[in-house]
């Protein structure tokens, strides 16, 4: 457990307004809960699978999850207590979310998404990063290292800018679209930033200037996206089953899902005019209490109040409550047939064991490391360590020198200029050169592990804690069920 509960009971309050979206790393159940999104605690708002708001009318939109191919045209099927492969694809990114997002027609100021819109690296500095990222490099070289769902957005919606992160490490790009129409070319500005510890590059601030005739309300509801979700109501799905987007083909009734002002106008009228996000956050489970843990507690079911509120205002269906209802008629039916244990309890489908919840493998994690990381060309780092194998503070720590001609300035001082106007920057031939001048082997399988002593016996290590990188190829851009 870490210090989330804190927020989340109120006995903290994030300082500043905080949007965020799902990554690999959250409370699933929880963000479950909230689908179109919600406050997680006061002051923390969360986007939900996909979503759309504004603040002071700058326009912020994200997408949760990361990409895996093999369940991205599944439905939101996921239930908790979860078991061991359900609780990884709750966290995997849907097609119909995606879908929703590409019928956004206005324009975007700022989007979200955890890991890497693919081929976004190509419009930065390549060399530096796999300078920082060696074992990146077998995917940047066959252009398959990141989600070709966040790069079909990029392309859409071309927003101002774009926040990642999920690779922890620190990088700056500027990708110049092509012109749509007469229209001129959009710039966007990509920034992804390291992990937050100590000496890493965890923070960076962006000044946006506000909408001239914008409301001081705070955060609001962006009528489009509101409209985009009534209109595309009746396509989620809560089925392990394939989905396919409506498409031109005369296969569908419907496949054009934009919306028109009149839609727009029409979600104004359900909210009464007010498009100001109600302050309306609300426990549905007690908060943690570190003195009577629970360690092996499992998910719970529940559903939100504030979902339920908007649900019921727009026309929506809660797709976490469909789920709910979903379970309870199997269930039933299983009941109706006398199928349950010796006990009298209820057979479920989903195992409760949920060692896995406290495990710290994660096949979708990039790189699991140590919060001390020994980068491959510091000069010098030393560390004094408690006999137990636990890192102390150290004495003295001597940085890296400073790897590129890039300095570590603020964000426009990080990217390149945006004056080119081709789609994807010529690497010049000292990049080219970089990218093939080391001789060790850096494939992905690549693998620094500590051995079973060292697992066992933390303060046997006598040495800087080695650095554990894992690549799972978490991104695969052709669909395993497809052929």
């Amino acid at each position: 457990m870490q210090t989330f509960y804190k927020y989340y009971s109120g006995e903290k309050k994030a300082p500043v307004m905080t949007l965020f979206i799902g990554g690999n790393h959250e409370a699933s159940n929880h963000l479950q809960e909230l689908p179109y999104g919600g406050w997680v605690a006061p002051n923390i708002y969360y986007l939900g699978y996909a979503g759309v708001v504004r603040y002071k009318g700058v326009r912020i939109g994200g997408a949760s999850g990361i990409f895996k191919s093999y369940d991205y045209r599944k439905g939101h099927f996921e239930y908790p207590p979860y078991n061991h492969e359900s609780l990884r694809t709750v966290y995997h990114i849907r097609n119909i979310d995606v879908f929703k997002l590409k019928q956004i027609q206005m324009p975007m100021d700022i989007f979200l998404s955890h890991d890497w819109p693919q081929g976004i690296y190509n419009y930065g500095d390549t060399a530096d990063l796999l300078k920082k990222k060696k074992f990146l490099r077998q995917e940047v070289e066959f252009n398959s290292l990141g989600s070709p769902a966040a790069a079909e957005l990029l392309s859409h919606l071309q927003p101002t800018y774009w926040f990642s992160a999920h690779l922890h490490v620190k990088f700056a790009a500027v990708m110049e679209h092509p012109p749509k129409g007469s229209a001129l070319p959009r710039v966007t500005k990509f920034l992804s930033l390291d992990k937050c510890l100590p000496y890493r590059e965890f923070l960076q601030i962006v000044d946006m200037a506000d909408r001239s005739g914008s409301s001081d309300e705070g955060l609001e509801y962006d009528p489009e996206w509101l409209a985009i979700l009534k209109n595309t109501n009746s396509l989620p799905s809560i089925s392990h089953q394939n989905w396919n987007p409506p498409e031109n083909n005369g296969l569908h009734e419907k496949w054009d899902f934009r919306v028109s002002e009149g839609d727009m106008m029409k979600v104004v009228e359900d909210l009464n005019g007010n498009l100001a996000i109600p302050d309306n956050f609300c426990l549905t489970l007690p908060a943690y209490d570190p003195t009577n843990p629970h360690p092996q507690m499992s998910p719970s079911y529940n559903t939100n109040p504030q979902t339920t509120e908007m649900c019921a205002t727009l026309g929506l269906t809660d797709i976490y409550a469909q789920v709910g209802q979903s379970r309870e008629l199997s269930q039933s039916f299983s009941d109706s047939r006398g199928e349950n244990n010796e006990s009298g309890d209820e057979l479920s489908e989903y195992p409760t064991d949920t060692s896995a919840l406290s495990g710290s493998f994660n096949p979708d994690e990039i790189t699991i490391e140590d919060e001390w990381e020994e980068e491959e060309d510091a000069k010098e780092v030393e560390i004094t360590k408690l006999s137990t194998g636990s890192i102390h503070t150290p004495s003295r720590l001597i940085l890296p020198a400073p790897k590129s001609s890039v300095s570590p300035g603020d964000l426009m001082n990080n990217m390149p200029s945006p004056s080119h106007s081709t789609p994807a920057p010529v690497r010049s031939q000292s990049q080219s050169d970089s990218l093939n001048d080391s001789k060790e082997d850096t494939s992905p399988t690549r693998v620094m592990k500590r051995s079973s002593d060292e697992k066992a016996n933390p303060g046997s290590r006598n040495t800087t804690p080695l650095i554990k990188r894992r690549n799972q190829e978490i991104y695969t851009t052709v669909d395993d069920d497809e052929n």
